[in-house]
């Protein structure tokens, strides 16, 4: 897509959606549905910015899509779930930094399978080529045979700087989103780092981490077909407190390392490797649940060019649960090293793909609940 035919395409989403807002504004039917719908009724416009900001609030439940009686084929053709889709990844693409980078948004799941391919290549290439044999192919393993295969610095420095950089370019995306959908005027007072503003991201902090907004006025979401579930929620909870246990299992781990001289791998009974487990179950329970989910939902409220980028990005949480629980229970054999190149090669390629892909959207959530936070409290649109 040219850069004019991408300008086109751009303009031709925000009026569309400027044009339901519209109109969702007159019926304000759904208004007891999720946040959405209050922080549109304290607009009479809407800008590139608004839009954006009401986009990254929709958790997608798509209770409003059923409920609606001006969705297709209504002349009005009124699809809030998928026309907000549609503007999040806009929204995503123009806030990325860098800002060239914002383009790995278009096909984003055919580019995270070549990012992850090809990490994985190299991990076990590299692996097999400069590993010692013995250490690579032997069993019986004891303390620091991890590190036998590929050297402790190694995956420090490696890891190190993915995971730095993924999270400078989530916070850098984050500020961007912020002022991009106007949150940072001087008139509202609230810009970040002020004490409304913190006060705010706390009660944003509470709405997103128990999914609020996700139960369709109550019911539940409207996943994957008209009748309410509250097994959507269930498994995004799994999917993201099985990620936190994971990232708290490494953070142990690097406390046990480095403060207590401890080496991995550890015992099956610390704390690491508990959290680790848990984590990994609910990495595992939770994005085949959204897979299986996805699978059988409407098409009509999605947006069929977001497909890919969500599902790569369940798919690669899933593969990295699955090799690392593998690699835990088949530690002591033979196929450790070989597990070990899998699994970090995939850790790879999650870490380098995670600012550009679907995990953005917590981050851009968290910024546009923190907005309805203080909206709501002032009573008025910012």
């Amino acid at each position: 897509m040219s850069a004019a035919e991408h300008d086109t395409t751009r303009a031709g989403i925000l009026a569309e959606a400027e044009r339901q807002m519209n109109i969702c504004n007159a019926c304000r039917y759904c208004e007891g549905h999720c946040a959405v719908f209050p922080a549109m009724e304290m607009r009479l416009s809407f800008g590139a910015g608004d839009l954006g900001y009401l986009a990254n609030l929709c958790h997608d439940c798509r209770a409003c899509y059923q409920h609606c009686q001006y969705v297709p084929p209504h002349e009005f053709a009124v699809n809030i779930p998928r026309i907000l889709s549609e503007v999040r990844t806009i929204t995503y693409a123009e806030t990325a930094w860098p800002a060239s980078l914002g383009r790995l948004y278009r096909g984003n799941g055919i580019k995270a399978g070549l990012i992850t391919a090809a990490a994985l290549a190299l991990f076990v290439a590299g692996t097999v080529m400069l590993a010692d044999p013995a250490a690579l192919w032997g069993a019986n393993r004891g303390a620091g045979s991890f590190y036998a295969v590929i050297p402790h610095n190694v995956m420090v420095a490696l890891f190190g700087a993915a995971f730095g950089f993924a999270l400078l370019a989530l916070g850098a995306a984050t500020l961007r989103f912020w002022r991009w959908m106007g949150a940072d005027t001087a008139a509202s007072g609230t810009d970040i780092g002020t004490g409304p503003c913190l006060a705010a991201t706390a009660k944003a902090l509470h709405d997103g981490a128990t999914l609020t907004y996700m139960d369709g006025g109550g019911d539940g979401c409207t996943y994957p077909g008209e009748a309410p579930s509250g097994l959507r929620r269930i498994f995004h909870h799994l999917t993201a407190y099985g990620f936190l246990l994971c990232f708290a299992a490494t953070s142990v781990a690097t406390l046990y390392h480095y403060g207590f001289g401890l080496v991995a791998p550890y015992a099956m009974t610390s704390l690491p490797v508990v959290l680790g487990i848990l984590g990994g179950i609910g990495l595992i329970i939770g994005p085949a649940g959204l897979i299986f989910l996805r699978m059988g939902a409407d098409p009509a409220p999605a947006d069929p060019a977001r497909s890919g980028m969500d599902g790569a990005f369940l798919v690669l949480l899933l593969l990295t649960s699955v090799t690392g629980l593998a690699l835990l229970f088949w530690r002591e054999s033979a196929a450790m090293g070989l597990l070990l190149a899998i699994h970090l090669g995939i850790v790879m390629g999650l870490f380098l793909t995670l600012p550009y892909g679907k995990f953005v959207h917590g981050f851009l959530r968290l910024a546009a609940l923190t907005r309805y936070a203080i909206e709501k409290k002032k009573g008025r649109a910012l």
